[in-house]
């Protein structure tokens, strides 16, 4: 196999008192990053990102520097994926041209790309010696600690303008935005769908001219990116636990009302709205825990590389079928006519109902349980008839490009006649 090379890509929006200095660091670090990877080569791309100044004017006056131009700002993410798409590297990594990263460190980036199999290598920046500014050192740890708790595994740093990613494991990442929200959202896709991401710590240094992050806005977008990955790759997991909190929150809220029952044999009037709070927060769960089930089951019809690993989805979705999920949707059935028959058969025989509310909310929460479980079981049915057919259909194709063409497909040779 031929030796990789790296294309590292420069987007620039208005970068003229920078982009000179960032090209003159990378292609010192040219040599070291070649030797330290075994790379055959590095080239460089810089993306001019609609700039109405003078970056790609001075882009071009360096030798063996590929200058692509937007004509209009098209976002930092575009200038990115363009820059990849028209390099030749088999590793693609990007550094903002501000000076803030050291291209240097593309050679332990590089390194640990090809002796680690990593698919998304990602340079820190919340080393001690950092220089990034206290508000977004903080809003990078925020998000850091809500992907690392929606996914499983830690990253410190999840906007890093600096990485390097194997063109192969593209398919896993894409589609990516086209916005500043280009970074956290890799994070998000290369963890949720179980891409190898290594960090390697660098120094942050003072960027050079005015910042175009936006704190507040981009801080949104970031937040999203995140959430959108988490919808793409693992749902299950926000649904789990969410489930979870609406979960402790019904505990709580049912705790006293309970205790109140056991102890005096009755229900005092005002624990009707604790009731009914409680009647939603447990539909609410239900909801959500058959949704966990069921999107866990999904998860080959999805864009994820194979199924979840995680233990409670599983279990979750283990548990919500065949016989347990009959027994359930018996038990629900019966427990909501112990609550609702006497008042049904009372109205049968008197034209109106003494039912006390707490044996009809019981009732009816009952019911209501029972009717969220069997539209469940009914989309079980519908997941397993679209994976059969799929199935059949795969398994058609297999053999019809095994039996290879038809007869009635005549090849014709040099002579120009048919083939008998």
């Amino acid at each position: 196999m031929s030796p990789p090379s790296l294309t590292i890509v420069i987007p620039a929006l208005n970068e003229e008192d920078a982009i000179g200095g960032a090209i003159e660091r990378c292609l010192a670090a040219r040599d070291r990053i070649e030797r330290a990877a075994g790379l055959a080569r590095v080239e460089i791309v810089v993306v001019s990102d609609g700039s109405t100044d003078r970056t790609a004017e001075i882009a071009r006056m360096y030798e063996g520097v590929k200058v692509i131009v937007f004509e209009k700002n098209r976002g930092y993410g575009a200038a990115i994926k363009e820059g990849w798409r028209q390099g030749s590297g088999s590793l693609l990594g990007f550094l903002d041209a501000d000076g803030t990263c050291d291209p240097a460190y593309f050679a332990e980036m590089c390194r640990a790309a090809v002796e680690e199999s990593a698919d998304v290598v990602v340079g820190s920046r919340m080393g001690p010696e950092s220089k990034m500014p206290k508000v977004r050192r903080l809003g990078n740890r925020i998000y850091a600690f809500l992907l690392g708790l929606l996914c499983g595994r830690q990253v410190t740093d999840t906007a890093s303008g600096m990485r390097v990613v194997r063109r192969e494991s593209l398919k896993w990442l894409y589609p990516l935005p086209d916005g500043l929200h280009f970074t956290p959202s890799m994070s998000a896709r290369a963890l949720l769908n179980d891409l190898r991401l290594i960090e390697i710590p660098m120094r942050y240094e003072e960027r050079i001219g005015r910042s175009k992050l936006s704190v507040v806005r981009d801080g949104v977008r970031f937040l999203l990116a995140i959430f959108s990955g988490v919808l793409c790759y693992r749902p299950e997991k926000l649904l789990l636990t969410t489930f979870m909190l609406c979960l402790a929150a019904l505990v709580l809220l049912a705790a006293y009302p309970a205790e109140f029952y056991f102890q005096h044999r009755r229900l005092e009037e005002w624990m009707i709205y604790r009731f009914v709070v409680c009647y939603l927060l447990g539909s609410f769960a239900l909801m959500l825990l058959l949704a966990t089930a069921l999107t866990y089951q999904m998860a080959n019809l999805g864009p994820r590389r194979g199924s979840a690993n995680e233990f409670w989805p599983f279990l979750v979705a283990s548990i919500m079928r065949g016989p347990v999920l009959a027994g359930m949707l018996i038990c629900l059935l019966v427990l909501s006519g112990v609550f609702l028959w006497p008042g049904i058969r009372e109205y049968a025989a008197t034209g109106h109902i003494t039912l006390h509310w707490s044996r009809l909310l019981a009732g009816a929460f009952s019911l209501s349980c029972f009717l969220q479980t069997a539209v469940f079981a009914l989309l079980l049915k519908v997941l397993s008839v679209w994976r059969e057919q799929q199935k059949q259909q795969s398994f058609a194709a297999e053999r019809e490009l095994a039996r290879g063409p038809s007869r009635e497909m005549a090849t014709v040779p040099a002579s120009g006649r048919s083939v008998e």
